[in-house]
């Protein structure tokens, strides 16, 4: 199983034959945010059997990202997601994807059973998932569970809740938020501190952390930018004391890993 990270939350996880990628974002400024460090993904980053969107959130849920992708792929979001996004019907359409609209507790399975195949199972996350600025919360955020020859836990984003790990369940690898994009996280996110915590709750042979040191407010470079650059590398230091039979891998923007 091998894990690429693009930077932020997007991911490519390679398992059993089949290539899942994690909430694309593509663009070199989005709103507000520039990119600060890694260069913008290649298109192959673009290639994906299925796509695994956690929440609605701009940075998460990309619509000219999501455009890039290659006619038939499949797009997992969360349940509701069509009706509170404007464009989002209209783009999958333009691109030919196939949409499925999933709530914690579902089970999709993707691959052709030739090359191989994996399940993916969805789980609830503690985060704001709403489509800022428009009106109320109409679609869940998740987390996904990739279960091939490994099982592998994409958090999205999400705050440390109770049954964290009784509703991930045992996994080998967990992709884990620590940081963000820019100078305070707010409510519903996890810190380096908070990401270890969750690491000894899930007891993973191994961990990635993603969501840090990519996106940075235009015009903020001195302001708390320790926030940018240290927060994968606090999460090694507090991954040690929290979870120290854990093995952490921090990859560079587009590096490939080799995981259990």
């Amino acid at each position: 199983m091998e894990i690429t990270w693009w930077g932020h939350a997007t991911c490519t996880v390679e398992d059993s034959g089949v290539r899942l990628l994690t909430d694309p974002l593509f663009a070199r400024r989005l709103a507000h945010l520039r990119r600060r460090r890694g260069a913008v993904p290649p298109p192959e980053a673009a290639v994906a059997d299925a796509v695994l969107v956690s929440h609605l959130h701009a940075d998460h849920l990309h619509l000219p990202s999501l455009a890039r992708l290659a006619r038939g792929t499949r797009l997992l979001v969360p349940r509701g997601a069509p009706g509170a996004v404007p464009g989002l019907a209209r783009t999958a359409g333009a691109r030919g994807l196939a949409v499925t609209e999933v709530a914690p507790g579902d089970t999709v399975a993707v691959g052709d059973g030739v090359r191989g195949g994996v399940r993916v199972r969805v789980v609830s996350a503690r985060h704001d998932g709403r489509r800022l600025p428009f009106g109320p919360r109409l679609a869940p955020a998740l987390g996904y569970v990739i279960e091939g020859s490994s099982r592998t836990y994409f958090a999205g984003d999400t705050g440390l809740f109770d049954s964290m790990a009784e509703e991930v369940g045992p996994v080998d690898v967990a992709l884990l938020p620590v940081g963000g994009w820019g100078p305070n996280l707010g409510p519903g996110h996890l810190d380096a501190a908070a990401a270890a915590r969750a690491l000894a709750l899930l007891a993973p042979a191994a961990a990635v952390p993603v969501h840090w040191g990519t996106y940075w407010p235009i015009g903020m470079d001195a302001v708390r930018p320790h926030e940018f650059h240290a927060p994968g590398e606090e999460f090694v230091r507090c991954a040690r004391r929290e979870a120290p039979k854990v093995s952490v891998r921090v990859p560079a923007h587009g590096e490939r890993v080799r995981l259990p």
